[in-house]
């Protein structure tokens, strides 16, 4: 017993050894380390818990010296919020069936909330709904299949004989079409080949909009989404007969086929689906969190280098491997860090200062859909024409060596070229997007500042396909993305967070200290019409 217990100890104690901190990196892991550890409680939006985090950044950038650059002379621009929760213990979604047994086996069943169900709940949402279910293929309209007071069922891919153009036009047609053809809702089944496909489970179902006023915006489509899992669709399935499905291996070869693209059937799936939901709502807000380093050339202070990251995590959810804490250590507390070590070490007396002024950006309420930084552009308390670029910190996983850059906006703006140059002294090899079905360049804060004509550089570790470094990055999104599991135990490859800094820190310094503002490129889809035909 005592041998089994110091090995125990000992492996434990290596373990501990293994993530300590390289010297050089030891600053920045203990500010990942004070956001993130589990008194911070995740940081949601609106929680007691952010509003301690983001006074833990306020104290630091007075620390440091910096300016705040919030509202009414003070660090946080504080954001109105709507927020609308589904109350899970109150509400359901059973599948039940026109034809009670089909070939003998009992086809209902209860889809257990946030496990194999959800769907983002907004105001109005009925307290029941019911309706037969249809299965649409990949959410293709069929004119010859009655969809009018249906729910329609659709596999979450596009077919493989789709030239690109019309995989795009699909997806962004699919919802409205078959909500126009007379469907009542849609269930989405969760494609697992994809790319990146949904997390199970759900943290939670929560819907979060800045201000009460936008609950309902224009142009949101009404319709009610259920998503699915791939494995929770056999309920789906259950009752349906041939032709749809034809034995042995009815589901698995439908969802294979679909998977890979290939043709698959539709049709009525002999089951209902049957919700009663319950919502709750309230106003909450929650503030960003902005601070200015003042430019040293009189000539260029008086624009300004954003540099940005997101402060909100998810808080408390539902639990993974016994732990409900979703602490979110990579995303985003590490970067909220690199911009707090970046402003420590720009203020030292020995600090090589920027020529243009560097505006600090910590966002709230980043994964309820950019909230904070969608509020920030659309109310700057700087001038926003004086904004010359955002360097924006997100969907970085430093767990491998640093060798390949991925950069969101490369072919955009003259930011592409600057960064190249920089990343040609760290030894980084920076590349376009090689994935653009994940949509990174819009699901981060960045793309903000774009809406509003400011050019942007984003990055994501990169990795050449086939290789440990791409299996290290599939496995962590697998494993730790939007998971109780980033936390403070994730890998770290030291050297590779150091050289990211340091990188990141020579790209601040160079879009400062170049007399010339970034601009658009002509044929950016990006670049304001105006500034497209000027250059």
């Amino acid at each position: 017993m005592l041998v089994r217990l110091l090995g125990i100890f000992l492996v434990a104690t290596v373990a501990h050894a293994q993530h300590a901190p390289s010297p050089r990196a030891a600053e920045w892991w203990r500010l990942t380390t004070a956001l993130s550890n589990d008194q911070m409680q995740g940081r949601d939006t609106g929680s007691e818990a952010y509003e301690r985090a983001a006074q833990y950044v306020a104290d630091q950038f007075a620390t440091y010296g910096l300016k705040p650059a919030g509202d009414n002379g003070t660090w946080f621009q504080r954001v109105p919020m709507h927020e609308i929760d589904l109350d899970t213990a109150n509400s359901s979604i059973d599948i039940g069936t026109n034809s009670l047994v089909t070939a003998g086996v009992p086809c209902g069943a209860s889809l257990k909330l946030l496990d194999e169900a959800t769907l983002s709940p907004r105001e109005h949402l009925p307290a029941s709904l019911e309706g037969d279910l249809v299965f649409t293929g990949y959410g293709e309209v069929d004119p010859a299949i009655d969809l009018h007071g249906k729910i329609a069922v659709f596999y979450n891919n596009t077919p493989a004989a789709l030239s690109q153009a019309e995989r795009e036009t699909l997806v962004s047609h699919r919802i409205r079409s078959l909500t126009d053809a007379g469907a009542i809702a849609l269930v989405s089944i969760d494609n697992p080949a994809a790319i990146e496909p949904f997390h199970w489970p759900a943290a939670y179902a929560r819907t979060v909009t800045v201000g009460s006023d936008l609950v309902s915006p224009t142009g949101v489509n009404p319709s009610i989404i259920f998503r699915v899992s791939a494995e929770a669709a056999a309920n789906l399935f259950a009752c349906a007969g041939r032709p749809l499905i034809s034995a042995p291996h009815p589901l698995s070869e439908l969802l294979r086929s679909a998977a890979a693209g290939e043709p698959i059937p539709s049709g009525s799936l002999d089951a209902r689906l049957i919700a009663r939901l319950k919502i709750t709502s309230k106003e909450i807000s929650s503030p960003n969190v902005l601070a200015i380093l003042p430019g040293s050339d009189p000539t260029l202070a008086p624009e300004y280098v954003a540099l940005s990251a997101h402060l909100d995590g998810y808080g408390f959810g539902t639990p993974v491997l016994g732990d409900n804490l979703y602490n979110g250590a990579l995303d985003d507390a590490a970067y909220v860090a690199t911009l707090l070590e970046l402003a420590h070490k720009l203020t030292l007396p020995t600090a090589e200062k920027p020529r243009r002024s560097l505006l600090f950006c910590i966002f709230t309420g980043e994964e309820k859909g950019l909230l904070g930084s969608e509020y920030f552009t659309h109310h700057p308390t700087v001038p926003a024409q004086q904004i010359v670029a955002d360097l924006n910190l997100d969907q970085l996983r430093p767990i491998f060596p640093l060798k390949i850059l991925t950069m969101e906006g490369i072919a955009d703006s003259t930011l592409g070229e600057t960064a190249r140059r920089v990343a040609a002294t760290f030894d980084i090899e920076l590349r376009h997007d090689r994935e653009p079905e994940r949509n990174l360049f819009r699901r981060a804060d960045n793309y903000n500042f774009v809406r509003t004509g400011i050019p942007i550089a984003s990055f994501i570790f990169g990795y050449n396909p086939g290789t440990a470094e791409e299996r290290a990055y599939r496995n962590w999104y697998a494993t730790r993305y939007h998971k109780p599991q980033d936390d403070l135990t994730t890998p770290i490859d030291w050297a590779a967070a150091v050289k990211f800094n340091d990188f990141y820190r020579a790209l601040a310094l160079a879009v400062a200290d170049d007399p010339a503002r970034p601009h658009w490129l002509p044929g950016s889809p990006y670049a304001p019409k105006a500034a497209t035909a000027s250059n």
